[in-house]
């Protein structure tokens, strides 16, 4: 039994021996495996990375030689002439219907400050001041005011060239179009400031005759003198957006128009002034604020261009020193009629502002900011006192045009000279040029317009009678009435 069992622990202990030589022989080579496999594993991981980095590369490579290829196929649609040319169409065609909208701001100043019975006369030449002028300056004056190299008259043809995309168009930076639009909107501006001077009086067929010879002629020859590269631009004048060229001409027309018709029944009597009070300030108060909007068409819109950083900084500091001006004009005529008269007047501020907006008008892309104020508040001085003026010289100007855009547009021409920095003459030359340019343009204006007015009225067509004026002129001119029975 003995022997037997120790055969058995003997037994056991080499299976247990067997079991512990099989179990190595076969973990072992599993370990070694193991750790053979485990390298090779990184191995392909690395490889695999490595592979798609250069595939990624590849990929790139590829696009950026379609995207060359695509370039060198057809340019991107939107090159810098073309956007040039799009943002200041664009600028300009905002520009013009901003000036277009001073056409109602002209309508409702002119209508407050005169009286009810002559309203729709006045709302009827304001809106063909604009019709008019359209057609007059489509067919003739456009082609007398740009006719290309000229000194004194010119004419470069009937309407307006058609859009092209081709390089020349885009050179020229804006679309003919929109220039057309922009500068006809000048021209019955021109126009429509004298509508005002002559109120109450004149004849609407009259009215009518001069309105087509202002914008079809008189005021494209002056325009083309300074913007057509007359002789007036060559000799080095700056009008940047038209205190002489634009509102000077209307300013003096307007005063033409006041002499030769004579005042309003009852504004002189006795040899003593009777102010005719107009029908509503608030009208006339609107009509400004409307004007002051429409001028950031006129100054900044003159800039013409808004494609690129330069462009965009000139146009608002063109729209700062505008501002400027207009706030100093209107502090400073309450101020000096608030002194002359004892109380402050509205409607002296009122004209204030536009003697302002009048007086910056050539000079406010060329003057600091000082300049600007300086400007404006000579300009709300000036108008205070033509308007005495006038009053003493017996002239009957209803809305005061003539010392709103007649006096103020001297001002505007002779303190470019003065306070500007866009000239290479000599200060002392550069007054000199503005001075007799802005003279030639006044006088221009003043005696055309003066011969004008004076054969309507040899003629029996320039001034309403009497019953027909004391009636007025919404009855007897065209049958109607504002307001209905009160007119007062």
């Amino acid at each position: 039994m003995l022997s037997l069992r120790l055969d058995q622990s003997w037994l056991g202990k080499m299976l247990c021996l067997l079991a512990l030589m099989i179990g190595t022989s076969v973990f072992v080579p599993t370990a070694q495996a193991f750790q053979d496999e485990e390298p090779a594993a990184v191995v392909e991981e690395d490889t695999a990375v490595e592979e798609s980095t250069t595939e990624t590369e590849e990929a790139e490579s590829v696009d950026t030689e379609a995207e060359a290829e695509a370039e060198a196929e057809g340019a991107p649609y939107y090159d810098k002439a073309e956007s040039n040319y799009i943002t200041n169409t664009l600028f300009m065609m905002i520009c013009a219907v901003l000036v277009i909208l001073m056409q109602p701001g002209f309508a409702l100043l002119e209508v407050g400050l005169n009286a009810k019975k002559n309203t729709v006369n006045i709302l009827f030449k304001n809106v063909m001041d604009l019709s008019v002028g359209v057609l007059l300056y489509f067919f003739i004056g456009w082609g007398i005011m740009y006719p290309g190299d000229v000194d004194y008259f010119a004419f470069a043809g009937f309407g307006v060239a058609a859009d092209t995309t081709d390089a020349g168009a885009l050179d020229y930076g804006f679309s003919n179009s929109v220039d057309f639009l922009f500068q006809v909107a000048f021209a019955a501006t021109a126009a429509t400031i004298v509508s005002g001077a002559v109120a109450g009086r004149m004849k609407f067929g009259a009215y009518l005759t001069f309105s087509a010879l202002l914008t079809g002629l008189i005021y494209p020859i002056s325009g083309a003198w300074k913007w057509g590269g007359g002789f007036l631009d060559q000799a080095g004048f700056q009008d940047f957006a038209g205190s002489v060229v634009v509102h000077a001409v209307g300013g003096f027309a307007g005063l033409a128009g006041a002499i030769v018709l004579g005042p309003r029944l009852g504004r002189f009597t006795d040899g003593k002034s009777t102010p005719l009070p107009g029908q509503n300030i608030t009208f006339a108060a609107i009509g400004v604020f409307l004007l002051w909007v429409g001028w950031y068409g006129f100054n900044p819109g003159s800039q013409l261009t808004y494609g690129g950083l330069d462009e965009a900084n000139a146009t608002t500091y063109i729209a700062l020193t505008t501002t400027l001006a207009a706030a100093a004009g209107a502090v400073a005529a309450m101020l000096v009629a608030w002194l002359a008269f004892g109380k402050p007047d509205v409607t002296m501020a009122l004209n204030g502002v536009l003697a302002g907006l009048v007086s910056i008008t050539a000079n406010c892309d060329q003057v600091s900011t000082t300049s600007a104020l300086c400007i404006g508040l000579v300009g709300g001085v000036l108008v205070v006192a033509g308007i005495v003026l006038l009053d003493k010289l017996k002239i009957d100007d209803p809305v005061g045009a003539w010392p709103v855009h007649g006096l103020c547009g001297i001002w505007g021409g002779i303190a470019t000279g003065l306070f500007g920095t866009g000239s290479d003459l000599a200060r002392g030359e550069y007054i000199w040029v503005q001075f007799y340019s802005t003279a030639i343009i006044c006088a221009w204006a003043f005696v055309t317009m003066y011969a004008l007015f004076m054969t309507l009225k040899a003629i029996g067509m320039l001034r309403v009678s009497r019953e027909e004026e004391e009636m007025g002129l919404d009855l007897s001119e065209h049958g109607m009435r504002a307001y209905g029975d009160n007119l007062s």
